[in-house]
C-alpha cells in the first residue's frame, strides 16, 4: 500500500507547480489550431462526415506542428503533431477514394434513390448488391420474351429499371409488372436454394425494357456472407409477391356479383356494381398453393 502511494505522490508532485504564468498569449497560429480541433469535432457520421472531421482535424495538427517548429522550438512537440496530421491526411485520401469508388452509373443511382435509399440502406451495402449484378443493366427489346411457360429455368432473380412486362400463361393475361418490381419473384421464393425449376407463365416485354439481374447461385453467395442483405431482399420479394397478388385479385371474379378475395379463398364480398355476373364456379375449387402468378381454378378473367 505505501509503494502504491508513493507511485501516485511521486506521479503528481514530481514535477513543479505552475507558479507564475505567463502574461503573453501564444501566437495566432497555435490559436487557428485549436479553432480547427473544436470545429473538426462537431462532424457528423458517414463518408462525407469522416471527410470533415479527418480535413480539418489535420488542419490543425498542421498548424499545431508549424506552431511547434517557430514558437515553442520543441521537436518533440513538432513531430508529434506532423506525424497525427500525416495520419489524418491518408485517413482523407482513403475515404475520398471509397466515395468515389461508390458512384454509379445513372440508372443504378436512380434505382438507389427510389428503392434503397428510403429503406436507409448505405452506398456500402449498395455497392456489394451492385458489384453481384456485374453493375449491369440488361436490355430486352419490344415483344422479345425474357420468359417462356415450360421452357425457361429459373436461374436468376430480376429487377424491372424501365419498361413494361406482360404476364401471360397459356395465352390468357394475368397482370403486369412495372417499374421497381421484380420479374420473377414469385419463381424465386417458389424454390429452395438447392432446387431447380422452370417458368409456368411467359413474361414478354410490351416496351422496350431495361432490367438488372442477379445469378441465383452469385446471389445466395451474397446472402451467406451479409445475412442483412438477405433479410432486405426477403422484404422486397415478400412486398412484390403481396402486390402482384392484389393485380390478380382485381382481375378475377367470380358469379352472382360477388368478387374473389385472393386472401380468404372460402368467403366473397360484394364486388363493385360493374362486375359482370358470371356462372359461379364448382364448390370443389379452391384456391392452390403454389405460384402467386397461377389463376384460381374456376375463376373467370375479367380482362380478357
Amino acid at each position: 500500500m505505501g509503494e502504491n502511494a508513493s507511485f501516485w505522490e511521486s506521479l503528481i508532485y514530481a514535477h513543479p507547480t505552475c507558479t507564475t504564468w505567463k502574461q503573453e498569449a501564444e501566437g495566432s497560429i497555435y490559436h487557428l489550431a485549436s479553432i480547427f480541433f473544436v470545429v473538426g469535432f462537431m462532424g457528423g457520421s458517414g463518408f462525407f462526415g469522416l471527410l470533415y472531421v479527418f480535413s480539418l482535424l489535420g488542419l490543425g495538427f498542421l498548424c499545431s506542428s508549424v506552431w511547434a517548429w517557430l514558437d515553442v522550438c520543441a521537436a518533440d512537440i513538432f513531430s508529434w503533431n506532423f506525424v497525427l496530421f500525416t495520419i489524418c491526411f491518408v485517413q482523407f485520401v482513403y475515404v475520398t477514394y471509397q466515395v468515389r469508388s461508390v458512384a454509379f452509373d445513372r440508372e443504378f443511382q436512380e434505382l438507389y434513390s427510389a428503392l434503397f435509399q428510403p429503406l436507409g440502406i448505405s452506398l456500402t451495402v449498395y455497392r456489394k448488391i451492385v458489384l453481384c449484378c456485374d453493375a449491369e443493366v440488361i436490355t430486352l427489346e419490344k415483344e422479345h420474351c425474357y420468359a417462356m411457360q415450360g421452357k425457361t429455368p429459373i436461374d436468376k432473380l430480376s429487377l424491372l429499371v424501365s419498361g413494361r412486362i406482360r404476364v401471360t400463361v397459356d395465352g390468357e393475361f394475368l397482370h403486369y409488372i412495372f417499374p421497381l418490381q421484380f420479374l420473377d419473384s414469385p419463381e424465386w421464393d417458389s424454390l429452395r436454394p438447392t432446387e431447380e425449376g422452370i417458368f409456368q407463365v411467359t413474361l414478354t416485354a410490351e416496351t422496350d425494357c431495361r432490367y438488372v439481374a442477379w445469378r441465383r447461385k452469385k446471389l445466395y453467395l451474397l446472402f451467406a456472407k451479409h445475412r442483412f442483405i438477405s433479410r432486405l431482399f426477403s422484404i422486397l420479394i415478400g412486398s412484390d409477391i403481396a402486390e402482384k397478388l392484389y393485380a390478380l385479385n382485381d382481375r378475377v371474379h367470380v358469379g352472382q356479383g360477388f368478387r374473389y378475395d385472393i386472401r380468404l379463398p372460402n368467403f366473397y364480398h360484394v364486388a363493385l356494381p360493374e362486375t359482370p355476373p358470371v356462372p359461379p364456379p364448382p364448390r370443389s375449387h379452391r384456391l392452390q398453393r403454389g405460384s402467386p402468378r397461377r389463376q384460381p381454378a374456376g375463376v373467370t378473367n375479367c380482362g380478357s
